[in-house]
């Protein structure tokens, strides 16, 4: 059974740094995408970035793109999302997910994972 559980999100104040973290569990993941995605009170949840499990190949969402990049450690199992100069509108639930059928990378639409994680909650203050 996969898991995925996301933990690093906390209060950051406008400009700073912060990294997240998506420990995934239950099966080797060996050509499958990984993504990021974020929801904000009262919006859809919407695409952050997605990287390649195997080769690492990344996308970003361009509001993101420049300030945040995805990465993967096999060994640990774990993919990350290292995210700078954060701003107020970057405040949301962050969530890890997971697509074991992978056909294209830069498909942002959420309904194309099968597996989520319970989210975190990154809060960016002024």
């Amino acid at each position: 059974q996969v898991q995925l559980v996301e933990s690093g999100g906390r209060l950051v104040q406008a400009g700073g740094s912060l990294r997240l973290s998506c420990a995934a569990s239950g099966r080797t993941f060996n050509n499958w995408r990984m993504g990021w995605f974020r929801q904000a009170p009262g919006k859809e949840r919407e695409f952050v970035a997605a990287i390649t499990w195997t080769a690492g190949m990344t996308y970003y969402a361009d509001s993101v793109k420049g300030r945040f990049t995805a990465s993967r450690d096999k060994a640990k199992n774990t993919v990350y999302l290292q995210m700078n100069s954060l701003q107020l509108e970057d405040t949301a639930v962050y969530y890890c997910a997971a697509d074991p059928t992978f056909s294209q990378l830069r498909d942002t639409n959420p309904r194309t994972y099968d597996y989520w994680g319970q989210g975190t909650q990154v809060t960016v203050s002024s």
